[in-house]
């Protein structure tokens, strides 16, 4: 597995180089809409992956190798399989990838942001991203489908706890749906925790990958606009992510590796393929091959193909 993988373009980070530091698929959720499919066995204590220094190590090498191709890296991104805060060695590593002098940024779910001890780690970093799909608790499980054990209360009271002292970029992350959480019933109390919270800046999302049920729809234009209105109107500085991020993924000179690891968190469109075979000098046959050696798998989602890394290749 490679835990380095990009730069892919983030419509938040600019150029983020993403780390992997969570295997497949060790998450505290299930959320109906995730992109690299269900949580077959969820867990909520925090413990071992992969050494710091190994991650460091991998991450060091990424960026030499992609620098020298020209690419540039915004920031270092923990945004793994599963929840990068079950990862208990998660602080050592970010204090050994501070050397390397570029911004580091954590996307969490937020699920165990409870812990003290989570909450002191993401004081490390620079910019974290929290998400909160609404703040109902039935609908909380019925979208992102935690692990028994956890408690939505107890979630909201941790994210305020953090804001409070918290010296970097908070940003919140809500995945709209169709008949889910797109209605003003669900989205005012949502945006005024959030601003109640302290959160810098809210961003509303859409499903734009194949998500993990095949019947989560994505909303109407109404509805997305309506959902920023709501949230703007509330005193929160709020920006849709509904377009499409694009296809400038980053060649470190070697085309398969770069595929697997971004494909295995980070479904990629056919025209992004193509366009990072093209930048190294290749063609889509290579594609194909990983397809019919079983290391990638095509899937078709709102008239879009996809290419997803098989959990079996190595």
């Amino acid at each position: 597995m490679d835990i380095a993988f990009g730069p892919v373009p983030s419509r938040r980070l600019g150029r983020s180089l993403g780390i992997n530091n969570i295997p497949p698929k060790h998450c505290s959720y299930s959320c109906v809409y995730c992109q690299v499919g269900a949580t077959p066995l969820q867990e909520i204590t925090p413990r071992c992956f992969m050494p710091p220094a190994l991650i460091a190590e991998q991450v060091s090498q990424r960026l030499e190798a992609v620098r020298a191709h020209g690419e540039a890296v915004d920031y270092l991104t923990f945004v793994p399989d599963g929840e990068p805060t079950l990862d208990i060695n998660l602080a050592s590593t970010i204090e050994a990838l501070r050397p390397l002098g570029v911004p580091i940024a954590i996307i969490s779910n937020a699920s165990l942001i409870s812990l003290p001890t989570v909450r002191e780690t993401l004081q490390l970093v620079d910019w974290v991203s929290l998400k909160v799909d609404c703040v109902d608790e039935a609908l909380w499980r019925q979208i992102n489908r935690p692990h028994p054990d956890l408690k939505l209360s107890e979630i909201l009271e941790g994210i305020a706890i953090f804001a409070r002292t918290f010296q970097g970029m908070l940003v919140s992350e809500t995945m709209l749906l169709a008949e889910f959480n797109d209605g003003p019933e669900v989205l005012r109390p949502t945006a005024r925790f959030l601003r109640n919270a302290g959160i810098h800046r809210a961003y509303l999302s859409i499903p734009h990958r194949p998500p993990a049920v095949r019947d989560v729809r994505v909303p109407d234009e109404t509805a997305i606009t309506r959902a920023h209105q709501i949230f703007v109107e509330t005193g929160l500085e709020t920006e849709l992510l509904s377009a499409y991020e694009g296809d400038s993924f980053a060649f470190s000179g070697d085309l398969r590796r770069d595929i697997l690891a971004v494909t295995a968190v980070h479904p990629m469109r056919a025209s992004a393929l193509r366009s990072l075979t093209e930048k190294s000098g290749g063609t889509m046959a290579t594609v194909q091959a990983m397809v019919a050696a079983g290391e990638l798998k095509a899937v078709e989602y709102a008239g879009e193909t996809f290419y997803v890394r098989r959990q079996t290749a190595t």
